[in-house]
């Protein structure tokens, strides 16, 4: 399926798997609205992406959790494909030891910001009869670890509303698909321990995958006939058998 042209918006595109994203579907002459609250990184990506692709790439500061700002960010908006990539975790702490606050920013980003940018999105694609949602999700969704209590639970919740969203959309031309990658090499780790010599100890001993890789996913799905809804895709590295378990190949 040719994208070309199409309006493609990204949540949490200053970093990792957001900005591999937009590099990817520039790469295939797909004007962009890149989104997260770095706008000074943001702002870099957008001008480099726009100059090298010829395509238009507009940068909005927004930060997920905040309801008010993703329905002004949406109003008169139409998009073609909504990548929801914006997430994070916050430490490995046991239910017992943990902060309530790390919780709820879990909580807020992971689940809710997910949804606040889902609905906002919906109503001009339900209008037009078509787009194609493609939510980020985890095998942290699919299984649990020690110390993933939360963050787990958040993507769980993302397997869960993805499914939903396939249901409640039955009728309409719109396509839901969630990517579900193992362990990804990003500053994900960094912002999860908040210390870059612990999160590199992570990915010691085997090879992760990497930003690209997950993009490569996500463009596959977008990219399928009108026909075709790859509704789940699990990627690992090959090396990793499960969400706790790697080994050196």
């Amino acid at each position: 399926m040719d994208i070309k042209g199409h309006t493609v918006f990204i949540s949490g595109a200053s970093s990792g798997i957001g900005k591999a994203c937009a590099e990817r579907f520039a790469q295939l002459g797909c004007n962009l609205i890149i989104t997260a609250r770095r706008l000074e990184r943001l702002s870099e990506i957008a001008n480099a992406l726009a100059s090298h692709y010829k395509i238009n790439c507009t940068p909005i500061q927004l930060d997920v959790q905040n309801n008010n700002q993703v329905e002004q960010v949406f109003k008169g908006l139409d998009v073609d494909i909504l990548v929801n990539n914006a997430g994070l975790a916050l430490t490995m702490d046991k239910i017992q030891d943990a902060k309530i606050s790390n919780w709820e920013t879990m909580i807020d980003t992971n689940i809710k910001g997910l949804l606040y940018v889902t609905k906002a999105a919906l109503p001009s694609m339900i209008r037009r009869n078509g787009g194609h949602i493609i939510n980020l999700g985890s095998i942290a969704g699919r299984y649990c670890y020690p110390g993933g209590n939360i963050y787990c639970a958040t993507k769980h919740a993302v397997k869960a509303i993805s499914h939903s969203l396939r249901l409640d959309l039955q009728g309409t031309g719109i396509r839901v698909s969630e990517i579900a990658p193992g362990a990804v090499e990003t500053e994900f780790s960094n912002v999860r321990f908040n210390d870059d010599e612990k999160a590199k100890k992570i990915y010691e001993g085997f090879e992760p995958l990497v930003a690209e890789d997950v993009a490569d996913a996500v463009v596959y799905c977008a990219t399928r006939p009108q026909h075709v809804n790859v509704s789940e895709l699990v990627i690992y590295p090959q090396s990793q058998e499960a969400a706790f378990l790697s080994r050196k190949p």
